[in-house]
This record gives C-alpha cells, sequence and structure tokens, in this order.
C-alpha cells in the first residue's frame, strides 16, 4: 500500500481572471474547487493511474470535510484525523496575466493529533511506500520529517520525501527511497546556482552520498534526470505542449515514478512514466487523468503496466 502525508492540507479555490486590478473588483472567467496538498495531489494521480494509497494527515471543520469527500470521489482512501477546532485552510490561486496565490493559515495541530498520527504511521508493513510531501505548518516541530522517519528507519517501509532546503538535507540520513528536488532546489541546497546538466549530476551524486537511495531531479523544459541506486545517470526529454498550470506537476513526476517503478520495477520505465505524468499536469488546469498522461509515453502504455 502507498500512503501519503499531507501536513496542512487544504481547498484550493483556482479562479481565471482576464486581468487582475489590485484595489478593484475583479470577476473571474473560470473557477474550480480541489482537494489540494502535495501529498494529496499524489494519491490522485496514483487513483488516476490505478493504484490504491491512503492519504493520511489532518483535517478540521466545514473545508476538511469537503477535501475529504472530495479525495474519496477521485477514488482515494483517507484516513485524516479530525482536529477538533479550526477548519482546513483554503488557498486562493489566481490565474491571470501573472500567477498569484494566497494560502490560508490552516488549523492548529496539538501534540496529541500528532502523537495519533504516528501510532497510525507504526500500522505500516514492510513494503509499503510512505509519501511525504510539503511543508511543516508552523504549529508542529520543525523535524516531523525526522521523527517520522526515525520511526520508520527499520519497518522496511520505502520512505519518499518531496521536500526543500533543510527539510530536505536533515532527512538523508534516514536514507529515503526517492527525493525529487528540482534543478534550482537543488542548487539552493549547497548555496550555488546550477548551469549545466553535468553540474546538476554532481550534486545530486552529493544528495546519494548524503543517503538518498534515489534522487529524481525536475527540470521544467529541460525534462528530468534520475540518479538512480544502481550508480546510472538517466535522462528524459520532456513531452511538447504549453504550459497552462504550473501547481501539481512536480506531485505528478512522483506518483507517475511510483506507479511505474510499482508496476514493472525498471527504473527508466518509472522515470519515463513520471515525466509524462508531470508534463501532462503542465498542459491541463489541475491534475491530469490517465488519458492524458498515456498521450505522452513513449511506448505502449501496457508496457508501464497500465
Amino acid at each position: 500500500m502507498i500512503y501519503t502525508v499531507t501536513f496542512n492540507p487544504s481547498l484550493d479555490y483556482v479562479v481565471q481572471i482576464d486581468n487582475m486590478e489590485l484595489g478593484q473588483i475583479n470577476r473571474t472567467k473560470k473557477e474550480n474547487i480541489y482537494p489540494g496538498g502535495k501529498g494529496n495531489n499524489v494519491s490522485v494521480i496514483l487513483s488516476n493511474l490505478g493504484l490504491e494509497s491512503r492519504a493520511l494527515g489532518f483535517k478540521a471543520g466545514f473545508t476538511g470535510k469537503v477535501m475529504d469527500d472530495m479525495l474519496r470521489a477521485y477514488g482515494c482512501q483517507t484516513d485524516f484525523i479530525l482536529l477538533p477546532e479550526g477548519n482546513s485552510r483554503i488557498n486562493v490561486k489566481i490565474k491571470a496575466d501573472t500567477e498569484s496565490e494566497i494560502n490560508g493559515q490552516g488549523p492548529v495541530i496539538e501534540k496529541e493529533a500528532l502523537i495519533r498520527l504516528y501510532a497510525k504511521l507504526q500500522e505500516l508493513e514492510p513494503g509499503d511506500i510512505l509519501v511525504l510531501a510539503g511543508s511543516i505548518p508552523d504549529t508542529l516541530p520543525e523535524n516531523v520529517y525526522e521523527q517520522i522517519m526515525e520511526r520508520m528507519e527499520h519497518t522496511g517501509v520505502h520512505v519518499v520525501v518531496d521536500a526543500t532546503g533543510e527539510l530536505l538535507k536533515r532527512v538523508l540520513k534516514y536514507h529515503p527511497f526517492l527525493i525529487k528536488p528540482n534543478n534550482h532546489e537543488l542548487g539552493d541546497l549547497f548555496g550555488t546556482t546550477l548551469y549545466t546538466e553535468e553540474e546538476i549530476i554532481m550534486y545530486a551524486q552529493k544528495l546519494q552520498k548524503m543517503g538518498a537511495v534515489n534522487v529524481l531531479v525536475s527540470m521544467a523544459e529541460k525534462g528530468a534526470l534520475l540518479l538512480a541506486e544502481d550508480g546510472q545517470v538517466r535522462k528524459m526529454r520532456p513531452p511538447k505542449g504549453t504550459v497552462v498550470n504550473s501547481v501539481g506537476a512536480g506531485d505528478s513526476m512522483v506518483a507517475g515514478f511510483l506507479a511505474g517503478y510499482l508496476n514493472t520495477g525498471d527504473y527508466e520505465k518509472a522515470l519515463e512514466l513520471g515525466t509524462a505524468a508531470g508534463s501532462a499536469t503542465a498542459f491541463v488546469s489541475w491534475l491530469a487523468s490517465k488519458e492524458e498522461i498515456v498521450r505522452y509515453l513513449v511506448r505502449p502504455a501496457i508496457e508501464y503496466g497500465l
């Protein structure tokens, strides 16, 4: 089973406006509401690709209930801890001549709720996959990822971490099965700017030496690069298309990679499916469907176990 954890999930209110004018009344051209959060995005794409997953984390109030119900409608299993006060946050994403976001704070997560999450994680079995994705709310300890990975270290659970900065660096000692920085985040980890593919490979190798098993680097229009546990470097160019949505593309790549690897055991096919999933989401208004992802595969879908 695949489990995803989103500490601060949301309802995403996505609006399209022809021209955003501050200080004025702006009329939307189009609007949608989606369940948000990086782990939730991974669960939705996994469901779209036919894999079961269970979304974990915290929910609160009527917004939390709506978020949970929407995830179930997308085919995801959920097991969120209900908080006694507050509401799950609403994030407003404005797509106009430029993209803007207003992200809510989210509810207070008390220590007792975190202990309950730890208890759920102790039920995971060897061979399960746990995806930790996104930022940590201010009401939680900043080392919560480390606390979880320390608990998972000798359980046979494969942990995937999609985070940035020191949050990512601090968990490498626990040997995450997969990490997925983009090329800019990879450079920021070492206080530098990466300009060439050779530099990206060199710094990905540094992360592997620091403990990561597999390092997947997304590079926007240049595609993706995988430094796998066998030491080989695999590269994949992205399909051509018009980018209309930057939200969820990285999460879709993680989900596609996991689906490809679990279905085939082949890192090259995992990279191909991950790249197709990330690109497909970037080319549509929200998370890509299976049909939209399959459209960008380089081989027949059956070869990826789809």
